[in-house]
């Protein structure tokens, strides 16, 4: 069913000449061509161009999923987003990631003097120049960055981050190592490659699945459409995944294997009630407090209050917020700690972003501002993601400070 063909075609590029890697697979009664590219050279996206000037392919699938392909085609869809909903529904730390992510594309993008995501463009643009659907077969970012999180032990989560934001404001050009790496993966590898490297919980959700998501897509349309011949512009680093999924014949139920991959896992059912647990040990730290002298709980009270509200609006500061909205980290940290469906963060975010809305130059500065930690906190936009963010980790912070020192009044009293 599955008949595999190779074929290598020489290409040169300003930083090295090398064998662009091509292969056909047989799917069904459809020609699958797998085109990987090297994202950091400009023949790819020319290899891409030749290749659909062929006129062999009637669709052209590229490995974007649609939030990424929105902001290929649509680059000021980014001034249309609702920030303050992006808060409300607790996805500011994904969009913080992701421009995170778009950051150092712009980075590596501007060091080779080429378009990020230029291939993938030159795509789009000559595929709907021929006619041609255009098929989006990668998985969601915000889903792959999910599972990566929940695919990381908690202890390696501030690594994790803490990588991420290093990786893309460090100011130091790629080395001719790097740029080999470069070479082989996509944006999201490349991204992660400086700390990730041989950390197997990272490499299942960020290349294996995504080999495995993106081949079931691929099967699903040969299956579904009567495509003679597809051209799937992909990375480098997935072309021998996604061939060993299709040659295998692994993927014998594309939509269960997508809708599976596509799940978000559901966290640890205690962890649940961590949040819960220390609600009811303060307040029973504040009761056991006043039982023994008003004195006693007033004061637990009051180190509540500035240990946790102090910490939350020092995050706050740290983000250059507004005074009303450090006023109101202040106010805030102490009583949402004991709520644990909203967070200080959420609230804070909220009022800054009441207080000083960002303007349209803001979204449109979002791709260079990003590429700097300057640019984070001059961005409004930015800024009140950083504000969320610092907001909620010095609400966290002054909630386990807070809480070990009513335990130590209790004890020593």
């Amino acid at each position: 069913m599955f008949k595999l063909e190779e074929q290598a075609i020489e290409l040169t590029s300003e930083h090295a000449t090398q064998a662009e890697p091509l292969k056909t697979v047989k799917v069904r009664n459809c020609n699958v061509t797998l085109l990987g590219t090297a994202h950091v050279s400009k023949a790819s996206a020319d290899k891409v161009q030749e290749l659909i000037a062929t006129g062999k392919y009637d669709a052209v699938a590229v490995e974007l999923c649609p939030s990424r392909h929105k902001v290929i085609v649509n680059p000021d869809a980014m001034a249309k987003m609702d920030l303050f909903q992006v808060i409300k529904n607790g996805q500011a730390s994904m969009v913080a990631a992701s421009l995170a992510l778009g950051a150092f594309q712009q980075r590596m993008a501007e060091q080779f003097n080429i378009e990020p995501g230029a291939e993938m463009r030159v795509a789009i643009k000559d595929a709907q120049a021929a006619k041609l659907p255009v098929l989006l077969i990668d998985r969601e970012i915000g889903t792959t960055l999910k599972r990566i999180y929940h695919n990381v032990p908690w202890w390696k989560r501030f690594t994790l981050f803490a990588g991420l934001i290093e990786s893309v404001i460090s100011k130091e050009k790629f080395s001719a190592a790097e740029i080999e790496k470069l070479k082989e993966g996509d944006v999201l590898e490349s991204s992660f490659a400086q700390f990730a490297e041989n950390e197997k919980d990272l490499f299942r959700p960020l290349i294996s699945e995504r080999d495995e998501y993106m081949s079931a897509r691929l099967i699903k349309e040969c299956e579904e459409n009567n495509y003679q011949h597809i051209l799937a512009v992909i990375g480098a680093g997935h072309l021998n995944g996604m061939v060993q999924q299709l040659e295998t014949q692994s993927i014998t139920n594309p939509d269960e294997r997508i809708a599976q991959l596509d799940t978000i896992p559901a966290p640890s059912q205690w962890l649940k009630f961590i949040p819960w647990i220390i609600v009811v040990l303060i307040l029973a730290g504040f009761a056991i407090g006043f039982t023994r002298s008003p004195e006693m709980g007033t004061a637990m009270v009051v180190d509540w209050i500035v240990i946790n509200g102090g910490l939350s609006a020092l995050g706050a500061a740290i983000a250059f917020a507004h005074p009303l909205s450090i006023l109101t980290a202040f106010l805030a940290a102490p009583l949402t700690s004991l709520n644990p469906t909203i967070g200080a963060g959420m609230v804070v975010a909220a009022v800054e972003a009441y207080l000083r809305k960002p303007k349209v130059s803001d979204f449109n500065r979002l791709r260079t501002d990003t590429t700097t930690l300057k640019g984070w906190w001059n961005n409004q936009v930015t800024r009140i993601l950083l504000i969320f963010i610092l907001s909620t980790l010095g609400s966290a912070i002054g909630t386990y400070v807070a809480g070990f020192r009513i335990f130590e009044q209790l004890t020593n009293s």
